[in-house]
């Protein structure tokens, strides 16, 4: 998380790239015949996102699981719920506020994804990652292109979060950590 997602990305080319210390040891070891495509793609810049956004997304999951009182759990299965209707009855519910604004803060955290694609994607061919194409613009003084693209980002980070909150709505309501809703 500290290393920083420029740091990352260009570490990850290096490597998963095609000359990279994975493609070599799988090659040396016979796993694979040619070198896997995992940099200059979608599935680059999807590996660089995971690995810079899971330590984001398991810190803040970690402060929502430790908050639930294990006690509901043994109580559930006091009452004689299965291991699957405790977690889906009981612990589930109670994960879902947590579950849902990680999702959130994760979501808009990697839609800019300005130095992923850059880095680790396709630097030479068309791009469809909106940041990308709003500072391509921006840079050939294709002003309003670039400010369609930025209002087109924003417009869509607010239509995901608020169907993700609006779900969440739906499923629930109330406290999450206990008192009366």
């Amino acid at each position: 998380m500290t290393l920083g997602t420029v740091f990352v990305a260009s570490a990850m080319k290096e490597f998963l790239g095609p000359s990279g210390w994975l493609n070599r040891a799988l090659l040396g070891v016979g796993a694979i015949d040619r070198p896997l495509p995992l940099v200059g793609n979608v599935t680059g810049v999807l590996l660089s996102l995971v690995f810079t956004g899971l330590p984001f997304a398991f810190l803040l999951m970690v402060g929502y699981t430790s908050g639930i009182d294990p006690g509901l759990e043994k109580a559930a299965a006091v009452c004689g719920a299965r291991p699957a209707q405790r977690f889906w009855l009981v612990i589930f519910p109670l994960l879902l506020p947590g579950m849902t604004i990680t999702f959130c803060l994760s979501f808009v955290l990697a839609f800019g994804v300005f130095p992923s694609a850059t880095l680790v994607g396709n630097d030479a061919g068309p791009t469809r990652v909106l940041s990308k194409i709003a500072y391509t613009e921006y840079s050939y003084g294709h002003y309003p292109t670039a400010s369609a693209a930025a209002v087109v980002m924003a417009v869509v980070q607010l239509a995901v979060l608020g169907l993700v909150l609006w779900a969440r709505g739906l499923l629930h309501r109330g406290p999450t950590t206990g008192g009366k809703g």
